[in-house]
């Protein structure tokens, strides 16, 4: 969003400004004025290169007992106090640069950085709109400092401006949205994107950014409405195959289908919201048409770099909920392999081994997450009860009552713990402690229940 904005002079360049600074006086004072300048200057510069910010203002300081209206002293404290947070002492001697050499860009971009720093926003953008006069790049930081200031009127007129003039970007598409959910600009907008796309039939950027509005405030009949005549001007159009998609799959065709809804998800083109639609909708289809599993499957890869939705781990859930294990434990698996340290996907993935019975599995795993938790209950939980399929009974008593002195408050753990370990004190022939850890386990649950 933001630039980096603070920029390294080349020395050579300092050297010059401040070396005119000498163009009156005696040959003799300005000889050792210069000379006294030169040393504190390089001192200064050293010890903020070492991140030593006290040292380094100490210095210039005394460059400015020597040169008090040389601006790039009063830059350099500028950033030492910067640096170091003294946000009001920065504003002011970045301003005092810029009062003595108001051409240079970079005092500006100091005094931007203090006002950005402090959520000056106001200010900035006085700053930001003199930046503004040196490059133009800078009314993209504009943009952001009218969306954080919610002068979305303003903004709106910038985004259009630079969506003319330099293409759009994924950060103004964002602000686009979030503007276009307030309800003063949804109607304005639709119809002006209605007259746009009357108008040129033809352009396709009219037609998405509909769609677009539209779902972003999910009414999504009229987003439909919009891609099927897109589809219809422009059948090519990867937005067309939203409407592909949905016509498809109301005449269950899921072979079509699945054709557009691949040729949706990898196009960079559509929204990622508008995917996930998608994506749930053909999971819908097919928990009743497992032929489409692999479609299924192969739809996830196109998430695997989505932080909002983790789409493997859904469809896992999805099948368990259908007791679906076999399938529940693929997707879990192939979710774990893209993110290993989701504890809520090893301990589903770790009770879908239990259900298929796959416990040879559940000891090697459960025991390799021991080294990385341990201080995890529910590894020693499913460790026991691996064991104790496995007719370890011994092993099965040491991790089960060690997973006991981690437990807290929770019941229907702390009961299942009890039935494992009647199960393994049957294994050992303890009939007494069998029957007695089965109590335990039968009135927790009572408890439980009631």
């Amino acid at each position: 969003m933001r630039k980096k904005l603070f920029h390294i002079f080349l020395f050579v360049g300092i050297l010059f400004q401040y070396n005119t600074a000498f163009s009156q006086g005696e040959p003799e004072d300005i000889a050792l004025d210069n000379d006294e300048f030169q040393n504190s200057f390089y001192e200064s510069l050293r010890e903020k290169g070492i991140e030593n910010y006290d040292k380094a203002i100490n210095a210039m300081q005394k460059c400015l007992q020597l040169q008090p209206n040389n601006p790039v002293v009063h830059f350099e404290l500028g950033k030492n106090y910067f640096y170091q947070k003294e946000y009001t002492s920065a504003y002011n001697s970045f301003e005092k640069a810029t009062q003595l050499d108001p051409s240079n860009r970079w005092y500006w971009v100091g005094l931007y950085d203090v006002s950005y720093a402090t959520r000056n926003y106001d200010n900035a953008i006085i700053i930001i709109k003199k930046l503004i006069e040196f490059k133009k790049e800078y009314k993209e930081d504009l943009v952001s400092l009218y969306m954080f200031t919610q002068q979305y009127d303003k903004a709106l007129e910038l985004i259009n401006e630079l969506t003319e003039t330099v293409g759009k970007t994924e950060i103004r598409e964002q602000f686009l949205a979030q503007i276009m959910t307030a309800t003063k600009y949804q109607g304005i907008e639709s119809e002006k994107l209605l007259e746009a796309i009357k108008n040129n039939p033809k352009e396709e950027s009219n037609y998405v950014a509909l769609i677009y509005l539209y779902s972003e405030n999910n009414q999504e009949e009229k987003a439909l409405e919009i891609a099927k005549l897109l589809e219809k001007e422009i059948p090519s159009s990867d937005w067309a195959q939203v409407s592909l998609f949905k016509f498809n799959l109301e005449n269950e065709d899921g072979t079509n289908a699945a054709l557009a809804m691949h040729k949706i998800l990898n196009s960079p083109k559509i929204d990622q919201k508008i995917k996930h639609r998608v994506f749930n909708e053909f999971l819908i289809f097919a928990k009743n048409n497992p032929e489409y599993t692999l479609d299924l499957e192969k739809a996830i890869h196109y998430f695997k770099d989505d932080r909002e939705v983790k789409v493997a781990k859904e469809v896992g859930k999805f099948y368990q909920n259908k007791q679906d294990w076999p399938n529940a434990v693929k997707y879990y698996e192939l979710f774990t392999n893209s993110n290993p340290e989701d504890l809520e996907n090893i301990l589903l993935l770790m009770n879908g081994y239990v259900h298929t019975n796959q416990f040879s599995i559940l000891l090697k795993k459960s025991e390799s997450y021991l080294e990385l938790y341990p201080l995890q209950p529910d590894f020693y939980y499913y460790a026991g009860l691996a064991n104790n399929q496995l007719k370890n009974y011994k092993k099965a008593k040491e991790q089960l009552e060690i997973g006991l002195d981690y437990l807290i408050e929770n019941k229907s753990l702390e009961a299942n713990f009890y039935y494992q370990l009647s199960e393994t004190y049957n294994g050992l022939g303890d009939v007494k402690k069998k029957e007695s850890y089965f109590i335990k386990a039968e009135k927790l649950l009572k408890e439980k229940k009631g």
